[in-house]
């Protein structure tokens, strides 16, 4: 599958992260990012590591798993990866393809440069952020 800039920029407006970002900033996520295909069982992201960069699901599951614990299936139109770009630190779970699994995927220098030159998408993630965090806040009975 070669998804071409527009096609990717449409995928991305159906990501929550992004639908309320401009079509501008979406397009320039969508010329940074890159296909990526994973067979079955391949590591995505792998706990503990620093490298960065975000990733899309465009088709095929995957599975979130922490300490051996899986703690999340995703598919088509899932991230993850945010959290590493913000903050440079160790990714805190794997991502394993569950099947033959297609990401679009960020590197974080070209993230960090999109962050600096389209602030709605800096936005766009502090707000995903703060709903997971009051997810987990709500889940936690706190």
């Amino acid at each position: 599958m070669t998804l071409t800039v527009s096609q990717r920029a449409r995928l991305l407006t159906g990501v929550g992260l992004f639908s309320g970002t401009s079509v501008r900033a979406r397009k320039a996520i969508a010329e940074c990012a890159v296909e990526v295909e994973f067979p079955r069982g391949r590591r995505i992201a792998r706990q503990g590591e620093t490298e960065a960069g975000f990733f899309m699901i465009v088709a095929g599951p995957a599975s979130v798993v922490r300490d051996g614990e899986v703690l999340a299936r995703l598919g088509p139109g899932d991230f993850f990866g945010e959290l590493s770009l913000l903050d440079r630190q160790p990714r805190v779970a794997s991502v394993t393809a569950d099947e033959p699994t297609t990401c679009l995927a960020v590197p974080a220098w070209d993230f960090q440069r999109l962050l600096e030159s389209e602030p709605g998408v800096a936005a766009a993630i502090l707000k995903e952020v703060a709903r997971r965090l009051r997810a987990l806040t709500v889940d936690q009975r706190h």
